[in-house]
């Protein structure tokens, strides 16, 4: 499983009649799609659901945070460090001493699964693009869901900037760690971001 390519999106957009998003020259296909917003990503959801029957969604910040996670309770799913050769980030800055400093700063995506794939077999959750969740924006886990389910106003959200997790190509490895996270305007679209869906089963 990976993020969303451009070979997905630009059927939706098409379809829909949306815009194109620009590529940076990096290549479409099999690059994951970069330039959307959460607004973007949202509506390709739904579009998505209704064409195929299945349920496809954002996935919350604590899923998005489980699968990165894989099991482990480490930094990162690789262990207390990582790697240039899983994942894709600035090389150039170390992480505790660990040896994340490569020398290897790709400067742009790599192709959605051409790095190896956590132990549930997802790609690129640590790395390669920031990544869009469903929840609003908190600065803190105090009156969290116990169920998972995203942070709405309801509980303080908010809901005018968005959760975005995994890290992205121009960062150091410090902020690949599965329990990092940021925060985007819901109309941010820029090319460290992208987005993979969570399907209901």
């Amino acid at each position: 499983m990976t993020e969303v390519t451009f070979a997905d999106y630009d059927r939706f957009a098409r379809a829909t009649g949306r815009r194109l998003p620009d590529d940076a020259g990096w290549g479409r296909g099999k690059h994951p799609v970069i330039d959307v917003s959460w607004n973007d990503a949202r509506a390709y959801a739904e579009w998505l659901s209704r064409e195929t029957g299945a349920v496809y969604r954002l996935p919350t910040e604590a899923e998005w945070e489980y699968a990165a996670r894989a099991g482990t309770r480490t930094p990162f799913w690789t262990g207390d460090c990582i790697h240039t050769d899983e994942a894709n980030y600035n090389g150039n800055y170390d992480y505790n001493g660990c040896g994340a400093k490569t020398g290897i700063y790709r400067q742009q995506t790599v192709a959605a699964g051409s790095l190896p794939a956590n132990n549930w077999g997802l790609h690129e959750m640590p790395g390669n693009l920031w990544e869009w969740t469903a929840d609003c924006w908190h600065s803190s886990y105090d009156n969290a869901l116990v169920d998972g389910g995203p942070w709405g106003e309801e509980n303080g959200g908010d809901c005018s900037r968005r959760v975005v997790c995994g890290g992205g190509w121009n960062d150091r490895p410090r902020d690949l760690r599965s329990a990092n996270r940021g925060r985007d305007t819901s109309d941010e679209a820029s090319v460290g971001l992208g987005f993979r869906f969570a399907r209901a089963l």
